[in-house]
């Protein structure tokens, strides 16, 4: 399921978004977050969009337990990083 948002809070991982918008709040925004969700409510990837351009990007992969096992941060003109989590 496809959300949007306007900011997150905190620095863990997966990021925790806050302040939801609906789809048809997006037209007069300059900044927002979209992201996916999966069919057990948790963060699949998130992307930051600035003016229509995806400025940042986070995917996730969880074990079966449903904890963080890996997040992928993709950065404009930037190579990707992979940070791996064990528990």
């Amino acid at each position: 399921m496809l959300r949007y948002f306007l900011t997150y809070r905190g620095v863990k991982l997966p990021l925790c978004m806050t302040e939801e918008l609906a789809a048809d709040a997006l037209a007069h925004r300059n900044t927002y977050f979209r992201a996916e969700f999966d069919d057990a409510g948790r963060m699949a990837w998130v992307e930051k969009l600035v003016y229509g351009e995806v400025e940042l990007r986070h995917d996730y992969r969880y074990d079966a337990q449903g904890q963080l096992l890996e997040a992928r941060i993709s950065m404009l003109d930037e190579e990707p990083q992979l940070l791996s989590f064990t528990v």
